[in-house]
Protein backbone atom coordinates (compact mmCIF):
# COMPACT_ATOMS: atom_id res chain seq x y z
CA UNK A 1 0.00 0.00 0.00
CA UNK A 2 1.33 3.32 -0.83
CA UNK A 3 1.76 5.81 2.10
CA UNK A 4 2.93 8.90 -0.69
CA UNK A 5 2.09 9.90 -3.88
CA UNK A 6 6.36 9.88 -4.77
CA UNK A 7 6.50 6.39 -4.07
CA UNK A 8 5.21 6.13 -8.05
CA UNK A 9 8.66 7.60 -8.67
CA UNK A 10 10.58 5.21 -6.43
CA UNK A 11 9.19 2.91 -8.39
CA UNK A 12 10.51 3.82 -11.86
CA UNK A 13 13.36 5.20 -10.71
CA UNK A 14 15.04 1.68 -9.57
CA UNK A 15 13.14 -0.51 -12.71
CA UNK A 16 13.71 2.33 -15.56
CA UNK A 17 16.75 4.65 -14.10
CA UNK A 18 17.92 5.52 -18.02
CA UNK A 19 14.07 5.82 -19.49
CA UNK A 20 13.77 9.20 -20.01
CA UNK A 21 11.16 10.57 -17.62
CA UNK A 22 10.71 14.28 -18.28
CA UNK A 23 11.72 16.27 -21.61
CA UNK A 24 10.84 20.07 -23.39
CA UNK A 25 12.01 21.66 -26.46
CA UNK A 26 15.14 21.93 -25.15
CA UNK A 27 16.12 18.79 -22.73
CA UNK A 28 15.43 16.01 -21.29
CA UNK A 29 16.24 14.26 -18.18
CA UNK A 30 16.19 10.47 -17.25
CA UNK A 31 14.63 9.06 -14.25
CA UNK A 32 18.49 8.45 -12.54
CA UNK A 33 18.89 12.22 -13.05
CA UNK A 34 15.75 13.40 -11.66
CA UNK A 35 15.85 11.98 -8.73
CA UNK A 36 19.30 12.97 -8.19
CA UNK A 37 18.47 16.70 -8.65
CA UNK A 38 15.49 16.29 -6.68
CA UNK A 39 17.03 14.24 -3.78
CA UNK A 40 19.80 17.34 -3.51
CA UNK A 41 16.57 19.66 -3.17
CA UNK A 42 15.15 17.80 -0.35
CA UNK A 43 18.12 17.00 1.62
CA UNK A 44 18.08 21.44 1.80
CA UNK A 45 14.58 21.75 2.70
CA UNK A 46 14.86 18.95 5.67
CA UNK A 47 17.66 20.16 7.53
CA UNK A 48 15.84 20.20 10.43
CA UNK A 49 13.13 17.71 10.02
CA UNK A 50 10.37 19.93 9.07
CA UNK A 51 7.24 17.57 7.30
CA UNK A 52 4.09 18.49 6.14
CA UNK A 53 4.78 21.86 5.35
CA UNK A 54 3.85 24.17 2.31
CA UNK A 55 6.87 24.99 0.34
CA UNK A 56 5.71 27.47 -3.01
CA UNK A 57 6.99 26.91 -6.11
CA UNK A 58 7.95 30.16 -8.40
CA UNK A 59 8.83 29.13 -11.55
CA UNK A 60 7.38 28.92 -15.27
CA UNK A 61 6.46 25.54 -16.88
CA UNK A 62 10.00 23.72 -17.08
CA UNK A 63 11.48 20.34 -16.30
CA UNK A 64 12.95 22.50 -12.79
CA UNK A 65 9.40 22.52 -11.83
CA UNK A 66 8.92 18.93 -11.86
CA UNK A 67 12.50 18.17 -10.15
CA UNK A 68 11.20 21.04 -7.45
CA UNK A 69 7.83 18.79 -6.80
CA UNK A 70 9.72 15.47 -6.59
CA UNK A 71 12.04 17.27 -3.95
CA UNK A 72 9.70 18.52 -2.17
CA UNK A 73 7.90 15.68 -1.70
CA UNK A 74 11.31 13.69 -0.97
CA UNK A 75 11.95 16.09 1.77
CA UNK A 76 8.19 15.23 3.56
CA UNK A 77 6.66 18.26 2.54
CA UNK A 78 3.72 19.52 0.03
CA UNK A 79 4.52 21.57 -2.95
CA UNK A 80 2.13 25.02 -4.02
CA UNK A 81 2.64 26.12 -7.92
CA UNK A 82 1.51 29.62 -8.44
CA UNK A 83 1.47 30.86 -11.77
CA UNK A 84 4.32 33.55 -12.55
CA UNK A 85 2.71 35.60 -15.00
CA UNK A 86 -0.23 36.52 -12.39
CA UNK A 87 -0.11 40.29 -10.78
CA UNK A 88 2.00 40.25 -7.95
CA UNK A 89 -0.95 41.50 -5.99
CA UNK A 90 -2.80 38.36 -6.77
CA UNK A 91 0.81 36.17 -5.66
CA UNK A 92 0.94 38.51 -2.48
CA UNK A 93 -2.33 37.43 -1.21
CA UNK A 94 -1.42 33.59 -2.20
CA UNK A 95 1.67 33.94 0.20
CA UNK A 96 -0.23 35.91 2.76
CA UNK A 97 -2.89 33.23 2.91
CA UNK A 98 -0.41 30.16 2.31
CA UNK A 99 2.88 31.61 4.78
CA UNK A 100 5.10 29.20 2.74
CA UNK A 101 7.63 27.44 4.89
CA UNK A 102 9.91 28.01 1.77
CA UNK A 103 9.53 29.53 -1.68
CA UNK A 104 11.75 27.55 -4.59
CA UNK A 105 12.85 29.75 -7.60
CA UNK A 106 15.56 30.83 -9.79
CA UNK A 107 17.41 34.02 -9.44
CA UNK A 108 15.39 35.72 -12.88
CA UNK A 109 12.69 36.30 -10.17
CA UNK A 110 14.59 38.11 -6.92
CA UNK A 111 12.63 41.69 -8.04
CA UNK A 112 9.88 40.05 -7.49
CA UNK A 113 10.74 38.73 -4.32
CA UNK A 114 12.04 42.12 -2.70
CA UNK A 115 8.78 43.92 -4.62
CA UNK A 116 6.69 41.67 -2.08
CA UNK A 117 8.91 42.09 0.64
CA UNK A 118 9.91 38.51 1.11
CA UNK A 119 12.92 37.55 3.70
CA UNK A 120 15.72 36.69 1.26
CA UNK A 121 16.57 33.59 3.70
CA UNK A 122 12.98 32.03 2.96
CA UNK A 123 14.03 31.09 -0.59
CA UNK A 124 15.59 28.64 -1.59
CA UNK A 125 16.98 29.69 -5.76
CA UNK A 126 17.63 26.18 -7.58
CA UNK A 127 21.47 28.22 -8.51
CA UNK A 128 22.33 27.52 -5.15
CA UNK A 129 22.04 23.93 -4.58
CA UNK A 130 24.48 21.80 -5.04
CA UNK A 131 23.89 19.43 -8.31
CA UNK A 132 25.73 16.36 -7.56
CA UNK A 133 24.99 13.24 -6.10
CA UNK A 134 27.63 12.93 -3.59
CA UNK A 135 28.86 9.55 -4.58
CA UNK A 136 26.01 8.27 -3.33
CA UNK A 137 24.41 4.96 -5.07
CA UNK A 138 20.44 5.29 -6.27
CA UNK A 139 19.76 2.59 -3.56
CA UNK A 140 21.59 4.83 -0.79
CA UNK A 141 19.59 8.13 -1.71
CA UNK A 142 16.56 6.25 -2.14
CA UNK A 143 17.02 4.50 1.56
CA UNK A 144 17.43 7.78 2.46
CA UNK A 145 14.56 9.53 1.09
CA UNK A 146 12.19 6.43 2.48
CA UNK A 147 13.15 7.42 6.01
CA UNK A 148 11.66 10.81 5.78
CA UNK A 149 9.00 9.58 3.68
CA UNK A 150 8.00 6.87 5.82
CA UNK A 151 6.56 9.51 8.03
CA UNK A 152 3.48 10.74 5.56
CA UNK A 153 0.07 8.98 5.98
CA UNK A 154 -1.61 9.47 2.93
CA UNK A 155 -3.93 11.27 4.38
CA UNK A 156 -1.37 14.36 4.50
CA UNK A 157 -1.18 16.96 1.57
CA UNK A 158 0.66 16.37 -1.65
CA UNK A 159 -0.27 19.86 -3.44
CA UNK A 160 -2.24 22.90 -2.87
CA UNK A 161 -3.87 24.51 -5.62
CA UNK A 162 -4.66 28.23 -5.68
CA UNK A 163 -7.95 28.50 -7.92
CA UNK A 164 -9.95 31.68 -8.06
CA UNK A 165 -12.22 33.15 -5.12
CA UNK A 166 -16.00 34.93 -5.51
CA UNK A 167 -14.46 37.47 -3.14
CA UNK A 168 -11.28 38.37 -5.30
CA UNK A 169 -8.97 36.18 -2.84
CA UNK A 170 -7.73 33.09 -4.43
CA UNK A 171 -8.86 29.69 -2.56
CA UNK A 172 -6.08 26.90 -1.55
CA UNK A 173 -7.38 23.79 -2.59
CA UNK A 174 -5.44 20.64 -0.09
CA UNK A 175 -5.26 17.15 -2.24
CA UNK A 176 -4.11 14.34 -0.39
CA UNK A 177 -1.30 12.07 -1.19
CA UNK A 178 -4.01 9.38 -1.71
CA UNK A 179 -6.47 11.29 -3.62
CA UNK A 180 -3.62 11.06 -6.13
CA UNK A 181 -3.13 7.58 -5.16
CA UNK A 182 -6.77 6.58 -5.98
CA UNK A 183 -6.88 9.12 -8.89
CA UNK A 184 -3.50 7.31 -11.10
CA UNK A 185 -3.98 3.77 -10.36
CA UNK A 186 -7.49 4.66 -11.86
CA UNK A 187 -6.16 6.31 -14.72
CA UNK A 188 -3.40 3.70 -15.18
CA UNK A 189 -5.79 1.02 -15.62
CA UNK A 190 -8.27 2.79 -17.58
CA UNK A 191 -6.50 4.78 -19.69
CA UNK A 192 -4.15 2.15 -20.63
CA UNK A 193 -1.29 4.08 -20.07
CA UNK A 194 2.40 2.03 -20.41
CA UNK A 195 6.10 2.59 -20.50
CA UNK A 196 6.52 3.20 -24.08
CA UNK A 197 3.72 6.36 -24.11
CA UNK A 198 4.74 9.62 -24.86
CA UNK A 199 2.48 11.58 -22.34
CA UNK A 200 1.88 15.90 -24.00
CA UNK A 201 1.44 18.20 -21.37
CA UNK A 202 -0.36 20.82 -22.31
CA UNK A 203 -2.34 22.11 -18.84
CA UNK A 204 -0.01 24.75 -16.90
CA UNK A 205 1.44 23.22 -13.92
CA UNK A 206 -0.21 25.45 -11.51
CA UNK A 207 -3.70 23.75 -12.56
CA UNK A 208 -4.87 20.54 -11.85
CA UNK A 209 -4.98 18.98 -14.83
CA UNK A 210 -1.23 18.64 -14.91
CA UNK A 211 -1.40 16.00 -12.31
CA UNK A 212 -2.56 13.36 -14.40
CA UNK A 213 0.47 13.67 -16.46
CA UNK A 214 3.15 13.75 -13.68
CA UNK A 215 2.14 10.75 -12.00
CA UNK A 216 1.00 9.04 -15.14
CA UNK A 217 5.08 9.55 -16.10
CA UNK A 218 5.96 8.33 -12.72
CA UNK A 219 3.85 5.58 -12.28
CA UNK A 220 4.39 3.97 -15.79
CA UNK A 221 7.84 4.60 -16.84
CA UNK A 222 6.38 6.73 -19.58
CA UNK A 223 8.24 9.97 -20.95
CA UNK A 224 6.50 13.56 -19.65
CA UNK A 225 6.94 16.07 -22.33
CA UNK A 226 6.11 19.61 -21.41
CA UNK A 227 5.03 21.37 -24.70
CA UNK A 228 5.52 25.20 -24.85
CA UNK A 229 2.87 27.43 -23.78
CA UNK A 230 3.35 29.19 -26.67
CA UNK A 231 2.48 26.51 -29.23
CA UNK A 232 -1.15 27.38 -28.03
CA UNK A 233 -1.09 30.01 -29.79
CA UNK A 234 -0.16 28.57 -33.65
CA UNK A 235 -2.54 25.61 -33.95
CA UNK A 236 -0.56 25.11 -36.75
CA UNK A 237 2.75 24.56 -35.07
CA UNK A 238 1.13 22.68 -32.36
CA UNK A 239 -0.02 19.93 -34.50
CA UNK A 240 3.91 19.74 -35.99
CA UNK A 241 5.37 19.95 -32.62
CA UNK A 242 3.18 17.05 -31.55
CA UNK A 243 4.32 14.88 -34.71
CA UNK A 244 7.95 15.84 -34.25
CA UNK A 245 7.70 14.45 -30.89
CA UNK A 246 5.77 11.12 -31.35
CA UNK A 247 3.61 12.28 -28.53
CA UNK A 248 1.14 9.40 -28.07
CA UNK A 249 -1.12 10.78 -24.91
CA UNK A 250 -2.90 13.79 -24.66
CA UNK A 251 -4.80 15.52 -21.72
CA UNK A 252 -6.30 18.59 -23.30
CA UNK A 253 -8.64 21.74 -22.26
CA UNK A 254 -11.05 21.62 -24.95
CA UNK A 255 -10.21 25.13 -26.54
CA UNK A 256 -7.42 23.55 -27.95
CA UNK A 257 -9.72 21.31 -29.79
CA UNK A 258 -11.77 23.64 -30.80
CA UNK A 259 -8.90 25.82 -31.97
CA UNK A 260 -7.75 22.75 -34.45
CA UNK A 261 -11.15 22.15 -35.58
CA UNK A 262 -11.90 25.62 -36.35
CA UNK A 263 -9.05 26.11 -38.82
CA UNK A 264 -9.25 22.48 -40.36
CA UNK A 265 -5.98 21.65 -39.94
CA UNK A 266 -6.32 17.97 -39.11
CA UNK A 267 -6.13 14.49 -42.01
CA UNK A 268 -6.37 11.30 -41.63
CA UNK A 269 -2.19 10.92 -41.89
CA UNK A 270 -1.84 13.83 -39.02
CA UNK A 271 -0.95 13.21 -35.90
CA UNK A 272 0.19 9.48 -36.97
CA UNK A 273 1.60 8.20 -33.22
CA UNK A 274 -1.37 10.08 -30.92
CA UNK A 275 -3.38 7.22 -29.90
CA UNK A 276 -5.31 8.72 -26.83
CA UNK A 277 -7.05 12.21 -26.48
CA UNK A 278 -8.77 13.39 -23.05
CA UNK A 279 -9.89 16.38 -22.51
CA UNK A 280 -11.78 18.09 -19.34
CA UNK A 281 -12.18 21.36 -17.50
CA UNK A 282 -15.37 22.57 -19.97
CA UNK A 283 -18.12 21.26 -21.97
CA UNK A 284 -16.64 19.57 -24.60
CA UNK A 285 -18.64 20.97 -28.05
CA UNK A 286 -20.15 17.55 -30.28
CA UNK A 287 -19.76 19.65 -33.39
CA UNK A 288 -15.86 20.14 -32.60
CA UNK A 289 -15.57 16.55 -31.29
CA UNK A 290 -17.24 15.24 -34.18
CA UNK A 291 -14.75 16.83 -36.59
CA UNK A 292 -11.83 15.31 -34.64
CA UNK A 293 -13.34 11.71 -35.05
CA UNK A 294 -13.99 12.09 -38.22
CA UNK A 295 -10.51 13.35 -39.35
CA UNK A 296 -8.78 10.69 -36.47
CA UNK A 297 -11.45 8.12 -36.95
CA UNK A 298 -9.22 5.14 -35.38
CA UNK A 299 -8.28 7.09 -31.92
CA UNK A 300 -9.21 6.84 -28.22
CA UNK A 301 -11.69 10.12 -27.10
CA UNK A 302 -12.09 9.93 -23.12
CA UNK A 303 -14.05 13.06 -21.31
CA UNK A 304 -13.37 13.64 -18.21
CA UNK A 305 -15.08 15.68 -15.37
CA UNK A 306 -14.14 16.86 -12.13
CA UNK A 307 -13.74 20.11 -10.09
CA UNK A 308 -10.26 20.71 -8.12
CA UNK A 309 -11.30 19.56 -5.02
CA UNK A 310 -11.65 15.80 -6.01
CA UNK A 311 -8.06 15.57 -7.02
CA UNK A 312 -8.95 16.24 -10.78
CA UNK A 313 -11.62 13.96 -12.06
CA UNK A 314 -14.06 11.59 -10.74
CA UNK A 315 -16.05 10.79 -13.53
CA UNK A 316 -15.08 9.56 -17.30
CA UNK A 317 -16.66 8.32 -20.52
CA UNK A 318 -15.35 6.67 -23.84
CA UNK A 319 -16.87 8.87 -26.60
CA UNK A 320 -18.91 5.44 -27.90
CA UNK A 321 -20.01 7.36 -31.60
CA UNK A 322 -20.44 10.67 -33.13
CA UNK A 323 -23.07 12.90 -31.36
CA UNK A 324 -24.90 15.37 -33.02
CA UNK A 325 -24.51 19.40 -32.23
CA UNK A 326 -27.27 19.52 -30.22
CA UNK A 327 -26.69 16.55 -28.07
CA UNK A 328 -24.86 16.56 -24.69
CA UNK A 329 -21.64 14.64 -24.15
CA UNK A 330 -21.81 12.57 -20.95
CA UNK A 331 -19.38 12.79 -18.37
CA UNK A 332 -20.22 9.01 -17.46
CA UNK A 333 -19.66 7.34 -14.74
CA UNK A 334 -17.65 7.76 -11.61
CA UNK A 335 -13.82 6.75 -11.43
CA UNK A 336 -12.87 3.87 -9.62
CA UNK A 337 -13.47 4.74 -5.65
CA UNK A 338 -15.35 7.86 -6.06
CA UNK A 339 -19.04 7.73 -5.44
CA UNK A 340 -20.78 10.13 -7.08
CA UNK A 341 -24.36 11.26 -5.79
CA UNK A 342 -27.11 12.96 -7.73
CA UNK A 343 -29.25 14.98 -4.71
CA UNK A 344 -32.36 16.71 -5.62
CA UNK A 345 -33.36 20.62 -3.87
CA UNK A 346 -34.72 17.92 -1.04
CA UNK A 347 -31.42 15.95 -0.72
CA UNK A 348 -32.63 13.28 -1.85
CA UNK A 349 -31.22 10.80 -4.27
CA UNK A 350 -32.56 12.08 -7.92
CA UNK A 351 -34.35 9.88 -10.44
CA UNK A 352 -33.66 8.84 -13.81
CA UNK A 353 -33.91 12.20 -16.09
CA UNK A 354 -34.30 14.21 -13.07
CA UNK A 355 -31.91 17.43 -12.22
CA UNK A 356 -29.88 17.56 -8.98
CA UNK A 357 -26.14 18.57 -7.72
CA UNK A 358 -23.83 16.16 -8.01
CA UNK A 359 -21.84 15.64 -4.76
CA UNK A 360 -18.90 13.18 -4.53
CA UNK A 361 -17.22 11.52 -1.60
CA UNK A 362 -14.23 8.87 -1.28
CA UNK A 363 -10.91 9.19 -0.48
CA UNK A 364 -10.09 11.50 -3.37
CA UNK A 365 -11.88 14.77 -1.83
CA UNK A 366 -9.71 17.05 -0.58
CA UNK A 367 -9.06 17.99 2.76
CA UNK A 368 -10.43 21.53 2.51
CA UNK A 369 -9.22 24.72 1.36
CA UNK A 370 -5.85 26.17 3.29
CA UNK A 371 -6.46 29.04 5.83
CA UNK A 372 -10.31 29.05 5.29
CA UNK A 373 -12.35 26.66 7.40
CA UNK A 374 -15.48 28.60 6.74
CA UNK A 375 -15.26 28.10 2.89
CA UNK A 376 -14.62 24.35 3.58
CA UNK A 377 -17.50 23.94 5.75
CA UNK A 378 -19.59 25.61 3.48
CA UNK A 379 -19.07 22.96 0.52
CA UNK A 380 -17.50 19.70 2.56
CA UNK A 381 -20.21 18.64 4.21
CA UNK A 382 -21.76 15.69 6.17
CA UNK A 383 -23.73 13.06 3.67
CA UNK A 384 -27.38 13.30 4.26
CA UNK A 385 -28.02 10.04 2.92
CA UNK A 386 -26.24 8.82 6.04
CA UNK A 387 -27.19 9.46 9.90
CA UNK A 388 -25.25 7.20 12.23
CA UNK A 389 -21.67 8.01 11.00
CA UNK A 390 -19.40 10.75 9.74
CA UNK A 391 -19.72 10.63 5.83
CA UNK A 392 -17.99 13.76 4.13
CA UNK A 393 -19.06 15.36 0.81
CA UNK A 394 -18.10 17.56 -1.89
CA UNK A 395 -20.89 19.94 -3.32
CA UNK A 396 -19.76 20.38 -6.91
CA UNK A 397 -22.48 23.06 -7.62
CA UNK A 398 -22.57 21.08 -10.99
CA UNK A 399 -26.15 20.07 -12.11
CA UNK A 400 -26.03 17.29 -13.35
CA UNK A 401 -29.06 14.03 -14.44
CA UNK A 402 -28.80 10.56 -15.45
CA UNK A 403 -30.00 9.38 -18.55
CA UNK A 404 -31.59 5.39 -19.06
CA UNK A 405 -28.16 4.35 -19.96
CA UNK A 406 -27.50 5.08 -16.23
CA UNK A 407 -25.10 7.70 -17.96
CA UNK A 408 -24.34 11.55 -16.21
CA UNK A 409 -25.27 14.12 -18.10
CA UNK A 410 -24.20 17.96 -17.22
CA UNK A 411 -26.46 20.41 -16.87
CA UNK A 412 -24.61 23.21 -15.88
CA UNK A 413 -23.72 25.60 -12.90
CA UNK A 414 -25.96 25.85 -9.97
CA UNK A 415 -24.43 29.25 -9.65
CA UNK A 416 -25.46 29.84 -13.80
CA UNK A 417 -29.17 29.85 -12.76
CA UNK A 418 -30.84 32.94 -13.31
CA UNK A 419 -34.24 34.19 -12.33
CA UNK A 420 -35.15 36.14 -15.14
CA UNK A 421 -38.53 37.55 -16.12
CA UNK A 422 -40.18 35.36 -14.18
CA UNK A 423 -38.57 32.12 -15.17
CA UNK A 424 -35.70 29.99 -14.10
CA UNK A 425 -32.98 30.04 -16.55
CA UNK A 426 -29.94 27.92 -16.95
CA UNK A 427 -27.28 29.80 -18.63
CA UNK A 428 -25.64 26.57 -19.63
CA UNK A 429 -28.46 25.91 -22.08
CA UNK A 430 -28.78 28.91 -24.17
CA UNK A 431 -24.69 28.39 -24.38
CA UNK A 432 -25.24 24.74 -25.31
CA UNK A 433 -28.00 26.18 -27.96
CA UNK A 434 -25.60 28.65 -29.58
CA UNK A 435 -22.79 26.30 -29.40
CA UNK A 436 -24.65 24.11 -31.51
CA UNK A 437 -24.51 26.62 -34.23
CA UNK A 438 -22.39 25.74 -36.91
CA UNK A 439 -21.71 29.70 -37.74
CA UNK A 440 -20.44 29.59 -34.34
CA UNK A 441 -17.26 28.64 -32.61
CA UNK A 442 -17.23 28.98 -29.02
CA UNK A 443 -19.15 31.28 -26.53
CA UNK A 444 -20.06 32.37 -23.23
CA UNK A 445 -23.41 34.00 -21.80
CA UNK A 446 -23.57 36.24 -18.64
CA UNK A 447 -26.69 37.44 -17.02
CA UNK A 448 -26.10 41.52 -16.09
CA UNK A 449 -28.13 41.53 -13.03
CA UNK A 450 -28.20 45.29 -12.67
CA UNK A 451 -29.75 45.90 -15.89
CA UNK A 452 -31.66 42.22 -15.66
CA UNK A 453 -30.82 41.33 -19.44
CA UNK A 454 -28.98 38.50 -20.64
CA UNK A 455 -25.24 38.65 -22.85
CA UNK A 456 -24.73 36.74 -25.18
CA UNK A 457 -20.32 36.61 -26.03
CA UNK A 458 -19.62 34.76 -29.20
CA UNK A 459 -16.54 34.04 -31.25
CA UNK A 460 -17.19 33.29 -35.19
CA UNK A 461 -14.85 34.00 -37.97
CA UNK A 462 -17.76 37.02 -38.80
CA UNK A 463 -19.94 39.03 -37.16
CA UNK A 464 -23.55 37.40 -37.51
CA UNK A 465 -26.48 40.13 -37.72
CA UNK A 466 -28.08 40.49 -34.19
CA UNK A 467 -31.56 40.04 -36.12
CA UNK A 468 -30.31 37.01 -38.04
CA UNK A 469 -28.62 35.90 -34.49
CA UNK A 470 -32.41 36.05 -33.16
CA UNK A 471 -34.30 34.81 -35.91
CA UNK A 472 -32.05 31.30 -35.72
CA UNK A 473 -31.87 30.90 -32.03
CA UNK A 474 -35.58 31.24 -31.94
CA UNK A 475 -35.98 27.58 -33.47
CA UNK A 476 -33.61 26.59 -30.33
CA UNK A 477 -34.00 28.27 -27.53
CA UNK A 478 -38.19 30.22 -26.18
CA UNK A 479 -38.36 33.43 -26.22
CA UNK A 480 -37.94 34.68 -22.51
CA UNK A 481 -34.36 32.66 -22.92
CA UNK A 482 -33.14 35.31 -25.90
CA UNK A 483 -29.72 37.15 -25.07
CA UNK A 484 -30.58 40.99 -24.98
CA UNK A 485 -27.18 41.59 -26.61
CA UNK A 486 -24.92 40.41 -28.33
CA UNK A 487 -21.08 40.68 -28.92
CA UNK A 488 -18.72 39.66 -31.30
CA UNK A 489 -15.24 38.28 -30.87
CA UNK A 490 -12.84 37.19 -33.78
CA UNK A 491 -11.28 35.63 -30.44
CA UNK A 492 -12.53 35.23 -27.50
CA UNK A 493 -10.23 36.00 -24.09
CA UNK A 494 -8.85 33.04 -22.67
CA UNK A 495 -7.25 33.00 -19.25
CA UNK A 496 -3.87 31.21 -18.42
CA UNK A 497 -5.97 27.72 -18.02
CA UNK A 498 -7.06 27.80 -21.22
CA UNK A 499 -11.06 28.26 -20.78
CA UNK A 500 -13.38 31.73 -21.88
CA UNK A 501 -11.86 34.19 -19.40
CA UNK A 502 -15.51 34.82 -17.69
CA UNK A 503 -14.39 37.66 -15.71
CA UNK A 504 -12.68 39.48 -18.19
CA UNK A 505 -15.58 39.81 -20.15
CA UNK A 506 -18.02 40.74 -17.50
CA UNK A 507 -15.29 43.74 -15.98
CA UNK A 508 -14.54 45.20 -19.72
CA UNK A 509 -17.96 44.99 -20.82
CA UNK A 510 -20.97 44.06 -18.54
CA UNK A 511 -19.86 46.67 -15.90
CA UNK A 512 -18.85 49.40 -18.10
CA UNK A 513 -21.35 52.49 -17.33
CA UNK A 514 -22.92 54.22 -20.69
Amino acid sequence: MRNSSINFLYENVQSNPDKICAADEHNALNFSTLFTRAYNISKVLHKKNTINQPVLVYLPKSIDSIICFAGILLSGNFYVPVDIKSPLKRTEKIIQNLVPYRIMSTHTYEDNFKALSIPYEQIIFLEDINTENNNNSMNEMIAQMRRITDQIIDTDPCYIIYTSGSTGTPKGVVIPHRGVIDYIEWAVSCLEVNVDDIIGNQAPLYFDNSTLDIYLSWATGAQLHLIPENMFLFPVKLIEYLEEKEVTFIFFVPSVLISISQMNLLSPNKLASLKKIVFAGEVMPTKHLAYWQKMLPDRVYVNLYGPTEITVDCTYFFVDRIYKPDESLPIGYPCNNSAVLILNEHNELATIGEQGELCVRGSSLALGYWNDEEKTRAVFVQNPLKKNYFDRIYRTGDVVYKNEKDQIIFVGRKDSQIKHMGYRIELDEIEHAVGSLSSVNKCCVLYNNDKKEINLFYEAEKEILSAEFRKTLATLIPEYMMPRKFYYFKRLPLNPNGKIDRKVLENEYMNKTE
